[in-house]
């Protein structure tokens, strides 16, 4: 039986935890024999060592003291398993090193033993290149004795763990780990050289794009502690900025900012201007808001060559205002981690809507942005019933949550789970004042220090818990809080963070987890304990945690049954009962009722402190974009405002649907959503501000959105503009926004020009088109693809294909039967899971790897003529085969977009009318899309 029989690596479907954490729970007896383990990696492991010992599957735990990685905390834990025997060998003792790794299972008839790379680490189990190979083997295998006689040599050899071993340990720990960080130090302090993250290395790349086509403003967007303030020093020192202003709102950020600008930039002097500090001859000045706003008349108007906004979101207030009308500085550039409207007045335009970069939870915990987290879904005490109480009852909420025995649930869990670092530092969500006053009593009863914060303190008072709370000298343990810190505020120390309530919004879920996340000094990791409900809304926080890479709700069934793999730098567990909640609610969840919409809806407002979302602003606050769905439901957002609102600004929005020009004008922009291309918006956005342009003027002004854009793209999109692709049912459907003269001269048509004179009904085309660009922005960026535009993995329909090649003929005729062609590109489009009972059921296409999948033609195609006879060789007809694959034609009774792979080329083909063929795409699946269309739950009601 001696075969090693497969190789483990960490990728977005699998990882060496998953692997780990199966056979612990299969297996009779376990022995383990690693060079050192962290409490990242034991924590992880926590609910299976606990599973072992209630099922007296016994273990055999080696370690080492090599270079004190072992954490003294992971030891502890450990020892506290009865299952366990724990030992350490002691490489100063015996002057040797100790690499080894390795993990043996016995089961009841044969062994399974695993050697590599992997140590006891979060990073091993998920996210760094691990190689580990297992083999299966007899007992009686000489391989097999071989590896458990080395195994007990050094185990005999090795010292037992007990509290006075590990109070040694941990004093020569922190001993060499004081040598081990003064050589670092004084090592840094000799490179001079700065490592660029991913956000600035892009947004840097943009910024130079920006300004070679002469533009003088931009928006940065991204998590607080992800490198903003560095990201605008780097971009100062690309500009050669003479003289620099650097404005904050809160005065404790400016001594950082100018520290960073002086690390990275020498050449310049560095100045404040506070109220106590006027230092305006230096080159470079930092001033707070207050400050500036009333002395900003010392400088010249042009004094300035290059002015930072930090927290730019607040840059719509008076005071901002003020400031930005009398400067003109050559370029302007605004920080901000949230671009959410403040008093109604959008932050991007300010800037010209040059977004520089906007990283999103999911971008900064891929990139490492952020500090990775450890998220327990905890399944709530039963006798905690969400399903009978109105939760939006919050007094009724707080009673049935403020029990003794709920509280001595919580900490018990916080206990068992624990935390990285020397002092517990909690940030807990609560449903209301009472419910926080409650907790931080019965807390401070169980001695452990706690407060609560609530809306009520003031901003004095919340500094002053927050620092206490991130001093490893106070006594301050948890600070139990109702949303006051969704947003904006740094708490970079916080090593735990609670959900004590019910999550109702996966936004106000991905911003509060958000206050956790900020790096600092020795912060491995955040530990997040979310005790989740029986209510039905428990799915949200997977929406949250999987971001846009939803491709429907099987995605997040996937997800969940993988335990996220796909996060590969961060660990989400869901206990057995909360997982079979969760699935469930996903089996009987319609994503696309009226009642659900409504529901995401008003959380979407809550989220935006109760005012009335635009588009625009939905983008900006969700980290999922599902917004569409108001459109799908309604022809336009503002049709569905209807259904939910009354008014917007005091104008009352029934009368605005009552104008059928409006409709017509704004379903029309709706029908187009989400863009694929950005020419068609280009034109519309500058037609909101002039009456006609040119040729040449697109061009131009496409230039911001698109490398090298194609002429003849630009005439077709004019074409489609003025409904020459459309059939009658379409043309009666909407309203022409533009006039098409000879020599393709653009005007504003006489319907649109009347239609923007209404205020609101401008806001309402002006924020479509806007939002448009935004959302095309984000996934296309300026990469121009070509003719037929199309982007790999890119969701799209038949009729987006036609556009998209530039088709010149109406487009709803390029529909077919899967197969469709222009010219010398063949597009297929393909279900890989049919529906039941139809004609085409008999067809299968699947796929063989991730690579290659077999397709059956059209009924009518034949291997030695015309078309079939072109896709069997395409290579050689120089015929391109576009991919495009969905796993259901439907889902929620919505019709799904089909995923663009890529080109694939004809390997081999049998039989005729239809040919089947074997297809090999040029491109490889990665781990993650190949796991969706091979591995999918069966979901009665998705299809």
């Amino acid at each position: 039986m001696n075969n090693i029989n497969s190789l483990i690596t960490n990728s977005q479907n699998s990882n060496f935890y998953m692997h780990i954490t199966s056979s612990l729970k299969s297996c009779k007896k376990f022995y383990i024999n690693v060079a050192f383990i962290n409490f990242s990696g034991v924590q992880l492991l926590l609910d299976t060592l606990k599973f072992c010992e209630k099922n007296n599957i016994k273990g055999e735990i080696l370690t080492s003291t090599y270079l004190y990685f072992t954490d003294t905390k992971a030891l502890e834990v450990l020892n506290s398993f009865e299952n366990i025997s724990l030992k350490i060998y002691d490489c100063d003792d015996h002057k040797k090193g100790f690499h080894s790794k390795a993990y043996i299972f016995e089961y009841h008839e044969h062994s399974e033993v695993i050697i590599g790379s992997s140590n006891i680490t979060a990073s091993a189990f998920k996210s760094n290149i691990e190689w580990n190979t297992k083999a299966k083997l007899d007992f009686e295998d000489e391989y097999y004795k071989t590896i458990k006689k080395e195994f007990y040599k050094l185990f005999i050899e090795a010292t037992a763990v007990n509290s006075e071993f590990l109070d040694n340990y941990e004093s020569i720990k922190n001993s060499f780990e004081k040598i081990e960080y003064k050589k670092l130090t004084s090592l840094k302090s000799t490179q001079k050289k700065l490592t660029l993250n991913h956000m600035q290395d892009e947004a840097l790349k943009k910024l130079k794009y920006l300004r070679n086509l002469n533009e003088t403003k931009s928006l940065a967007i991204a998590a607080t502690g992800s490198g903003k303030t560095i990201l605008s020093a780097m971009d100062v020192k690309e500009f050669n900025a003479k003289s620099v202003l650097f404005i904050v709102h809160r005065e404790n950020i400016l001594l950082d900012a100018k520290k960073s600008f002086e690390n990275i930039i020498e050449s310049k002097t560095c100045g404040l201007f506070t109220g106590n500090k006027k230092e305006i001859k230096e080159d470079y000045i930092f001033s707070t808001i207050q400050t500036i706003a009333l002395n900003y008349e010392l400088f010249s108007k042009s004094h300035f060559d290059y002015i930072i906004i930090d927290e730019a979101h607040h840059c719509t207030s008076p005071s901002y205002k003020k400031v930005l009308d009398y400067f003109e500085p050559k370029f302007l550039l605004g920080l901000t981690a949230t671009a959410n409207r403040m008093d109604g007045s959008s932050v991007f335009e300010i800037f010209d809507d040059n977004i520089a970069c906007n990283i999103k939870l999911n971008d900064a915990l891929k990139h490492n942005l952020v500090v990775p987290f450890h998220y327990f879904g905890i399944s709530d005490l039963s006798s905690i019933d969400y399903e009978n109480t109105d939760l939006k009852d919050i007094a009724k909420l707080s009673k049935l949550l403020n029990v003794n025995k709920r509280v001595d649930f919580i900490i018990d869990k916080m206990n068992y789970y624990s935390f990285h670092g020397k002092k517990r530092k909690s940030l807990a969500f609560c449903v209301s004042i009472e419910h926080a006053k409650y907790m931080s009593e019965n807390f401070n009863k169980k001695n452990i220090p706690s407060t609560y914060l609530s809306s009520s303190d003031s901003i004095e008072n919340r500094v002053k818990k927050i620092n206490e709370l991130q001093d490893d000298t106070s006594s301050l343990q948890v600070i139990f809080t109702v949303d006051i810190f969704n947003e904006g505020i740094d708490i970079p120390h916080i090593n735990t963070v609670l959900f004590l309530r019910p999550t109702m919004s996966s936004i106000v879920f991905a911003q509060q987890l958000g206050r956790g996340l900020r790096k600092s000094k020795n912060k491995e990791f955040l530990t997040v304990l979310d005790f989740i409900g029986n209510h039905t809304k428990s799915f949200l926080v997977s929406r949250a945690l999987l971001g846009e890479s939803v491709i429907d709700k099987d995605s997040i069934k996937l997800a969940i049954l993988n335990d996220f793999a796909y996060l590969q730098n961060c660990f989400i567990c869901m206990d057995e009962v909360s997982k079979t909640n969760v699935l469930a609610q996903l089996d009987n969840q319609n994503f696309n009722t009226s009642k659900y919409l409504k529901e995401y809806y008003y959380s979407l407002k809550e989220s935006h402190n109760n005012a009335i979302p635009l588009l625009s602003d939905l983008y900006f606050l969700e980290e999922n974009n599902d917004e569409l769905k108001f459109i799908h439901d309604s022809k336009s957002y503002v049709e569905f405002l209807v259904k939910v609102e009354k008014t917007y600004k005091d104008q009352d929005l029934k009368s605005i649907v009552e104008n059928e020009n409006f409709v017509k004008i704004i379903r029309f922009i709706s029908y187009m959503l989400p863009i694929k291309r950005p020419y068609e918006f280009i034109i519309l956005k500058y037609l909101l501000t002039n009456d006609e342009l040119d040729l040449i003027k697109i061009q131009n002004y496409l230039k911001k959105y698109l490398d090298n854009p194609n002429t003849k793209t630009i005439i077709h999109s004019l074409n489609f503009l003025d409904f020459i692709y459309f059939d009658k049912a379409q043309i009666s459907r909407y309203e022409k926004c533009i006039q098409l003269e000879n020599n393709n001269l653009v005007k504003k048509s006489k319907i649109f020009k009347e239609v923007l004179e209404n205020k609101t009904m401008r806001l309402f085309i002006e924020d479509s088109i806007n939002y448009a660009l935004l959302k095309y922005e984000d996934e296309y960026k300026n990469v121009n693809y070509g003719v037929p535009f199309l982007k790999l993995y890119g969701k799209y329909n038949m009729l987006n294909i036609a556009l998209l090649c530039n088709f010149p003929k109406i487009h709803s005729s390029f529909r077919g039967s899967g197969f469709l062609k222009y010219e010398d590109d063949f597009f297929l489009f393909i279900n890989v899971e049919k529906e039941k009972f139809t004609k085409a059921s008999k067809y299968k296409n699947a796929f063989i790897s991730n690579d290659t999948f077999t397709y059956s033609s059209k009924p009518s195609h034949s291997s030695d003529k015309g078309d079939g006879q072109r896709l069997i060789s395409n290579k050689t007809s120089n015929v391109n085969l576009h991919i495009f694959v969905r796993k259901f034609a439907k889902v929620d009774n919505k019709t799904q977009d089909f995923i663009y792979l890529g080109l694939a080329d004809c390997i081999e083909y049998w039989g005729e009318k239809p040919i089947h063929t074997k297809l090999r795409l040029r491109e490889k699946l990665d781990d993650k899309l190949y796991e969706e269309f091979t591995k999918i739950p069966h979901l009665q009601s998705n299809t």
